[in-house]
Parts: C-alpha cells; structure tokens; sequence
C-alpha cells in the first residue's frame, strides 16, 4: 500500500507511513494535517486526502484481488503464473483484462460453438499449418453444426473471443483510442425543432479529439444524449485498428489466414471496439467529473468561507411582488424575534407603509443591519430600503438566496421553527447567512447550493465524498462555538459526527452552555478518542481558561503554562502580547510529545487567539440604473459580484436577473490556467460589458483590471 501511494502522490515514505497508521487509528484530516505535524512531515489536509484517496483506490483493487483468485480457485482455473500475474497488478483495468477469458456466458456465440465442440477446429485454423480448412470443417458438421459453413463460422467466433480476451491487443487499441479517438455528434432529426432542444444546438452536427475535449463541453454533450436530442459517436482509424491486430496474429498466406482476417474484422467490430470505445469515453467521463467536481469544491469552500458580518442583530427580507416581502428580526446570535410580510411592490404597492414598518422595527430591536434576498424583487426591495432615513446607522447587504428554498423546506429547518411556515424559515436563512454563512449553509445538501458546473451530471456518490471532505474541512478550519452551533455545524467537527452532535445540542437543552470544554466529555457516549479529536475544534467563549476559546488542543495547555510561568506571568497575560511570546525559546519545550511545528502553531495562535480566518462582510452596491438586460449597453463599466466558477469562466451578478458571463479568455490578457487564480466566488469585481444578446438572453462580460 505504502509503496502505490508513494507512486501516486510522490510524497516521503515516512510521511505516508505514519498518515496511514494515525487513519487507521480513526484520526481525521483536519486533526492530522493540524496536530500531527510532527508526524506526518508537516502534510497539509490535500497531501492527506490524497492519501486518504489511494489508500482507498489501493483497498478496493486488494478486495477485488480476493474476489477474482476465490473465482478463479472453484473454477479450478489459478495457476502460479495466473495467480502471480493477478497479485502483482497494480491497475483495475489489467485486473479484470486477466480476469476476462474465465468469466464466461453461456450465451455468447462463442460459448454455443463450444458446446457444438468446434474449439478443436479454431485451434487448427488459428495455428494457420493447414491448407484444406473445409475438409476439416466438414468433420465436425453433426447435431446443431448443419454445415461446414456452420462449422467455420462457430470456429471464427472462438478465435474472435480469443483475439478479444488478449490483453496485448486490448492494450494496443486502448492507446489508439486515447490518442487519436474522435468524439461526434448527430441531432436526432425529430427533436431537432425541439425548444428544449435548442441549448444544445451547438452540438447538433459536432466533431472533436476526444483526448482534447474541455470537461464541460463532454458533460453537456452528454447529458444532451441522455435526454435523447442528439446522439454520440466514437471513432478511431478501423483499417490501421485491423492492421495492426493482423500483424500481431497472421503468419501464413493460407486458407487459415483467411479465416483469421473474418475472424478478427469479428471481433474488432462486435466485441473489442464496443467494449473499448465505451471504456474509452467512461474513462474521459471520469476526467470530466473529477474536473467539475474538483470546480465545485473549490466553489463550496469559497462559499462557505465567505465573508461573515458577525454577532449582529439583522433584519432580513425575502422579496416578493405579489406574495409581499416576508420580513424576519433575528438577534445577534441569529435568535428568531419577530415575523411579518410587507407589501412595497405591485400589485399592492404599500410603498409608504412599508417604510414605516422596516424603520419602526429597526428601531425596536436595534438592527444593526438588513440582508435582502436577491431573488424575484430584490433590485425594488433594495431601492426602498435605501430609501428610508433610519435613526441609528444600519448596513443594508444583498445576500445570496441558493438553497434557501431547500433548507426551509428541510427536517432541520423544520426542527428549529415547526410553528412557522416555509416563508419564514428561508426568511430567517437569508438573515443568519449574512450573519455567518459557514454555520447556515452546512444545513444544505452541498449540490443543492448550486455552484458550479454540471455537478447533477457527475457520479454522485464521488461528489458527496468531495463535498463532504470540502464542509469537513473548512468548519474545522474556522471553528465552532459548541454554546450557539447547531447540530448541522456540530456534525462536521473532526470526530463528532451526526449522532454525537445531537447528543451535544441535546446536553446542551438539559443542562446549559458549557462552561469548558472539559465539561464537553460529561456528554453521552463522547469518550477519549472523540474529545482528543474535536476538543481544539470546538470554542468555549469567555471560559475560565481563555485556551478554550484559542485552536491550542488540550493536550498542550501543559507546554502553555510552563511558557508563562517560565517568563514569570499568567496565560491571560501571555496571551495576546507579542513582546513576551517573542520571548519564548521554543527548542527549550520540544519533547518526544511535541515538536517545533507544534510550537509554532500555539504561538502564533497565542498572538491572536481564536482569530476569525475569514474577511469580513463589505457592503456592495449596485448600479442603480441597471434594472433590465435592456438597460445594458457595449463599453459600459459596472459593479458585480461573481457568483459561479466554472473551467470556462466566471458568472458575474450585475444586478438584473441574467448573470454574464466573463469567458476565461477575457478573465486576463495571457493565459488562464486556472479561473480561481483571477477571481473568487462572491468578489467583488468591476467589469465591462463587451456584448449583449437580449433574445437569448446573453450578456459576455470583461474583467476590468
């Protein structure tokens, strides 16, 4: 294992080795890739799913490994060199090509020709010594074989498995496909006027290397085949595909070559090319869905690492003409005070009592900002909200609205506000999104957030795992508040999960805040392995020991102690003062325990404890002028806020309801390898509009630099 990992990811042996030993003791990457430096060579939590990942990769080929030699064993088929050659592999792919000639069907032509006991005859014709084949052939006409055409015939469809059972042609044809494969594409001619049809219509009539394809433009095209609008192709050089089988097979210019040539057009056609060509184009699939999942994540920590405004009592607003604006008063802790719906907008138009009830609530509890939603309505909303002239100064934020539907719809949401209606919860989402976007947005399905491209297109199953990996990570890159965090947010802390999260949140019904995160193992069925991997994670605001509230582990509050009552002061007095910590001699507390890597981390943690690592929220506002895409106009410089990555480029919010798009070759004026280099989901960005297509609906975008 150790060694394939090495192979795969190029890291140190000892760094592998020891990152393979804390994952078998149930460690986390967050946990390992913060306090186990020392360890693991200082790995950060990529280099660790990394080798999370092939050790995985490693553990599924070793299990299918077993599975085959036990199939091969009652088939009474291993051999020493069979056996070698499955044990040594180090590819699935090999794997299940050695494995092929032994998993037979019973209905493949080739089967029924060797139950009518033509393999004899394909040996003869495939050692190509014999001159009169059909004199032999007609020795084997009886019981189903009616004729000696019969008999051949059965012959060539053993020696077309034959030929396709061999891993040296398989091999051969594989590096044609991923070399020169081309892609294309047909409209099925009845659904061609189709109006659903119409997004696809680029690739209606379409040809492409299929090495070379963009990841986004493969997915497109197939998911335009799924719902039946066009059909795809895949195709190689067939003549030099069967020439090359031939010179590998044919050494003879007899009868029996001529049989070989059928049989091998046979199998190229029927057998190795269908088989070949759909590895081919799974195999370009899987690039494609590790390229647009690899975009998402990167989107998802972006989204979830946004700017929070912080412990800010908010007014937030759900939008909305004719079902009026749902309005919702939140505490700083995101507390739900007070619900109602105002009617500014058409067809009520209650413009003027609107304005009153927003400032007089304002008032009331002290709302230190406003968060609209920027779905239906939101541009209106935003303009009557700026508006009114409030007492006290109050931040008024256009807040994202992705998934808030599915949230107030979800068993959480219904949880948390079983007296309230969908509108009120997505109300009060949109409100503690703008409060802290990390702790709201882990109550969604990760892929119902929708950022990204194609994520309902790729293996669904690997983009849970990534998405998860993506959440686990940045909840415990921030932190949580164990005293305010919900049980979606608890569920992610490194070794907690769903089931010790709820008996945290329900602890914490029962019997009050903790007063420190000792007191968190008084929880049910939270022993030492789970303390040892979460304590650092979770935060005790105002404990009796300020560690509890830093991202210093328990179990080194002995090393900070010693450093203060070494320097002749007290932790509350070391922490948060640079003059003393510069002080410190770090080599002096090394131990087989803790390293230097460790110590680094606690000082500079001392520095600033329990440090936010995330900016914070900045008004934006938008041009003010621009309602419609009508009102947009070539050379125009505007405002926007990118609000989706993708290989291809970045969608910019510019205030209307279409996003443009800044296509990656307008992102810079050299070459962009990566979009996420130039820009950041929820930046705030100037661009300029370089075309507008208001049919359909378009708008192409520069980034102005």
């Amino acid at each position: 294992m150790i060694k394939f990992i090495i192979t795969q990811t190029k890291l140190p042996e000892q760094s592998v080795k020891n990152t393979i030993e804390l994952l078998n003791e149930d460690c986390t990457t967050p946990f390992i890739s913060r306090y186990r430096k020392e360890r693991t060579g200082n790995l950060d939590e990529v280099q660790i799913g990394d080798i999370v990942k092939y050790k995985e990769q490693f553990e599924a080929l070793e299990k299918r490994k077993k599975a085959i030699l036990k199939a091969l064993e009652e088939q009474s088929a291993l051999t020493a060199d069979l056996k070698q050659k499955i044990e040594s592999t180090t590819g699935l792919t090999m794997l299940e090509d050695l494995y092929l000639p032994y998993k037979k069907s019973r209905k493949t032509k080739a089967e029924k020709a060797r139950q009518s006991g033509l393999e004899s005859l394909a040996k003869i014709i495939m050692s190509q010594n014999a001159n009169d084949v059909e004199s032999i052939a007609y020795k084997y006409v009886k019981g189903e074989v009616a004729s000696v055409d019969d008999a051949l015939e059965g012959g060539r469809h053993i020696i077309a498995e034959w030929i396709n059972e061999r891993t040296d042609i398989r091999n051969n044809i594989r590096n044609q496909l991923e070399r020169f494969a081309m892609i294309s594409t047909k409209v099925v001619k009845t659904k061609k006027v189709d109006v659903k049809a119409q997004k696809f219509r680029d690739y209606f009539d379409w040809e492409e290397s299929l090495s070379r394809i963009p990841s986004h433009r493969l997915l497109a095209i197939l998911r335009a085949e799924n719902e039946g609008f066009i059909r795809v192709k895949i195709a190689i050089d067939n003549d030099r595909a069967l020439d090359r089988i031939e010179r590998r097979i044919i050494r003879s210019n007899n009868a029996c070559a001529e049989h070989i040539v059928v049989a091998i057009k046979d199998a190229f056609k029927r057998l190795l090319f269908p088989s070949l060509s759909n590895e081919a184009l799974q195999i370009a699939k899987d690039k494609a869905d590790e390229s647009a999942i690899s975009v998402f994540s990167k989107n998802l920590k972006q989204l979830l690492l946004g700017s929070p405004l912080g412990e800010k009592r908010v007014l937030a607003i759900d939008p909305g003409f004719k079902t009026g604006c749902k309005v919702v008063c939140l505490d700083a802790q995101g507390q739900l005070k007070y619900n109602e719906t105002i009617y500014p907008h058409p067809p009520k138009s209650d413009n003027v009592g609107a304005m009153k009830k927003i400032s007089s609530l304002c008032e009331v509890h002290k709302i230190e900002a406003i968060a609209i939603g920027n779905g239906t309505a939101s541009r209106e909303t935003e303009a009557l909200i700026r508006k009114i002239h409030f007492k006290n100064e109050v931040q008024v934020f256009v807040v994202s609205e992705a998934g808030a539907s599915i949230y107030s719809a979800s068993k959480v949401a219904r949880e948390e506000f079983p007296d309230y209606d969908v509108t009120v919860r997505g109300s009060v989402s949109i409100g503690r999104r703008l409060q802290d976007p990390l702790a709201e947005l882990v109550k969604i399905e990760a892929k119902s957030i929708g950022v990204g491209q194609y994520q309902h297109d790729v293996d669904q199953a690997k983009l849970q795992k990534q998405l998860d990996v993506v959440v686990e990570n940045s909840v415990n890159a921030v932190g949580v508040n164990i005293n305010t965090a919900s049980k979606s947010l608890l569920s992610y802390v490194s070794g907690i999960g769903p089931k010790l999260a709820e008996n945290i949140f329900n602890y914490r019904n029962e019997n009050g805040v903790f007063a420190s995160r000792s007191a968190i193992k008084k929880v049910p069925r939270l022993g030492g392995k789970a303390f040892e991997q979460g304590a650092a994670f979770l935060r005790v605001k105002d404990a009796k020991n300020p560690l509890d509230d830093s991202a210093v582990h328990p179990e080194s509050y002995t090393v900070v102690t010693k450093m203060a009552k070494d320097l002749e002061t007290s932790v509350e007095d070391l922490i948060g003062n640079p003059e003393l910590l510069k002080k410190i001699d770090l080599k002096v507390y090394c131990s087989e325990s803790i390293g230097l890597l460790t110590l680094e981390d606690i000082v500079k943690e001392l520095e600033k404890p329990g440090l936010d690592i995330r900016e914070q929220a900045k008004v934006f506002t938008f041009n003010q002028n621009i309602k419609t895409i009508s009102d947009l106009q070539e050379g125009q410089l505007l405002p926007g806020i990118v609000n989706n990555i993708t290989n291809f480029g970045c969608f910019v919010d510019v205030g209307i309801k279409e996003s443009g798009l800044i296509h990656v070759s307008n992102l810079s004026d050299s070459f962009v390898e990566d979009v996420n280099e130039h820009v950041n989901l929820h930046q705030q960005i100037i661009v300029k509009v370089l075309e507008v297509d208001v049919p359909r609906k378009r708008i192409q975008l520069k980034l102005h630099k």
